[in-house]
């Protein structure tokens, strides 16, 4: 039940579960409530962590929140689950266990600091009671407290004859008394801790929020620290390597993800190109010779490009995406130009790969070193392949010596053509997102921006409704926790006057020793100010946990 003070004469009922709220009355309330539990839990036996809150508006009301726990359930009826005593006990934690929570009888207070005990018709069963209080058969940690009814209770006490036996100590006021304070104290740092965490994240979450921009010039401003910011963080995990902004996201580790994707493209290469040097021994050559291998991996280079420039775009866009989070027309913008970037540098990169293509297939030539490394290595076993390895060509005796020669010429001469391949596609790709990055980018978001569907940097701004909501939010929570600070504060230094009036009240104790109607009165005093100042805690905790 959830207790709230308003203005209104009229109390205000409802019932809050599932997320819906139901209106009710005084008269209707009990049925009501039968009605929602069964919505929630069923018509049988069986329990629900749903929670049902009872909702009182109400004029004059501390705002407060009492919860109703469920009574432990050690005997099974039938249609309830076998873990039901669990199920319960793990519910009932749930609410118990934060420290400045208040337990009204319940017997999973260990130590039962926390636990009020009530002893009621004392004055009809008599026999028993001194020993049972005294000998604390029921752990109760903080003792029994015997609350004053009045003049007729304080007579009781003082003439019956067993009941005159009790220690005055735990008779009345003062004992409650102590035990409240005692836990105000106790709490009231950790809820000045809570408020004060709480109301810090929020203002630094406001203060990272963007400035509302009022005119074009701050448009203009932070638009181009935007894009530094965004260019600088694509060069981090595009250019340098530097990944401590994508720590965990091995996605954005880009260099990375890069040189993976040139490995792959290099391993395809070789594993189309391989051919088996023993079997039909140059026919292959004879028949079609070096344009024909070209021809037969030109495919994989478009492929990968495709590939490549779909990763960068992904990444481009992820990282703009980022920067531009509070700026939705800006957003729109940054991704159209992401798109329309991206897919001018694929068609730029794919026709260079095409004309790289076409020169290996027209030209054979190379100032390599490696290749005559290779070839030397490879003639260096000629009359080893021909007389073990080779069949095909003895028939011939006159060629077989030209046809090896050849053969080891194209293969050392392809190594150097995949490498090739592999490592002008490197340099092109680091030249062209180089390019894209620091050279391209920023000039065609500018473009969009100012073009016909960008709207102009004007549209910059309006601010987007999912930031008003936000800002409007955190400034609201920000007023209510500060409100809260104000209120705990209030109560600390009430704490500490009340502390210096018991002095003063002790000493008048002393001087007035005997007069009792005016020990009461002080003693009322003392106890309506201790439940003033529950009431206010109740209500800073009900700010935070609505919060």
């Amino acid at each position: 039940m959830r207790l709230k003070h308003h203005s209104s004469p009229q109390p205000e009922l409802s019932l809050e579960y599932n997320g819906r709220v139901d209106r009710t009355d005084e008269d209707n309330i009990a049925k009501d409530i039968v009605k929602a539990t069964n919505s929630i839990a069923g018509g049988g036996k069986g329990i629900s962590n749903t929670p049902l809150t009872l909702l009182v508006k109400k004029n004059g009301v501390p705002d407060l929140i009492m919860v109703d726990l469920l009574g432990i359930t050690r005997v099974l009826v039938h249609g309830q689950p076998v873990n039901i005593y669990d199920q319960i006990k793990d519910m009932i934690i749930e609410y118990i266990k934060p420290e400045e929570s208040i337990i009204l009888n319940v017997f999973v207070d260990k130590t039962g600091e926390r636990t009020l005990a009530v002893v009621t018709k004392v004055d009809k069963a008599t026999e028993g009671l001194l020993e049972k209080v005294t000998g604390d058969d029921v752990n109760i940690g903080l003792g029994y407290v015997c609350e004053e009814a009045g003049a007729m209770a304080h007579e009781l006490f003082q003439t019956h004859p067993l009941l005159s036996k009790i220690d005055k100590s735990i008779i009345g006021i003062p004992k409650l008394e102590q035990i409240q304070a005692n836990t105000i104290a106790r709490n009231i740092p950790e809820i000045v801790k809570k408020i004060n965490d709480r109301l810090n994240f929020c203002i630094m979450e406001l203060n990272n929020m963007p400035k509302s921009l009022s005119s074009v010039a701050e448009a203009m401003t932070a638009f181009m620290q935007i894009i530094g910011l965004a260019k600088e963080s694509l060069r981090k995990i595009l250019l340098r390597g530097e990944y401590e902004d994508y720590a965990v996201d091995n996605r954005m580790h880009c260099t990375a993800r890069l040189v993976e994707m040139l490995n792959q493209y290099s391993d395809e290469l070789h594993i189309c190109a391989e051919t088996d040097a023993k079997s039909n021994f140059l026919m292959e050559e004879i028949k079609i010779l070096e344009e024909a291998k070209v021809n037969e991996i030109s495919s994989i280079p478009i492929a990968f490009e495709e590939k490549v420039w779909s990763y960068v775009e992904e990444v481009v866009i992820s990282v703009l995406m980022h920067y531009t989070e509070n700026y939705h027309q800006l957003q729109l913008s940054a991704r159209r130009a992401s798109h329309n970037l991206t897919a001018k540098m694929k068609e730029r990169s794919i026709k260079w790969m095409l004309e790289l293509v076409e020169m290996e297939k027209l030209t054979d030539y190379t100032c390599d070193d490696d290749y005559l490394s290779e070839w030397n290595k490879l003639m260096a076993s000629q009359n080893e392949f021909i007389h073990g390895e080779v069949g095909v060509l003895r028939k011939y005796p006159h060629v077989l010596s030209q046809a090896y020669d050849l053969k080891m010429r194209m293969i050392a001469y392809w190594k150097v053509v995949l490498r090739r391949l592999v490592d002008s596609m490197a340099l092109h790709l680091q030249l062209s997102v180089f390019n894209l990055v620091n050279k391209v980018m920023k000039a065609e978001i500018v473009n969009e921006l100012m073009g016909p569907y960008g709207g102009g940097i004007e549209r910059m701004l309006e601010e987007s409704s999912a930031v008003a909501v936000k800002r409007e939010k955190l400034n609201k929570r920000i007023k209510k926790l500060r409100d809260s600070k104000e209120v705990v504060a209030k109560i600390m230094d009430s704490i500490t006057t009340y502390g210096n009036l018991l002095t003063c009240q002790l000493v008048l104790r002393v001087l007035k020793n005997g007069q009792n109607k005016s020990m009461q009165s002080v003693f009322l005093c003392r106890w309506l100010f201790v439940c003033q100042l529950l009431f206010q805690v109740f209500r800073v905790l009900c700010v935070l946990v609505m919060w």
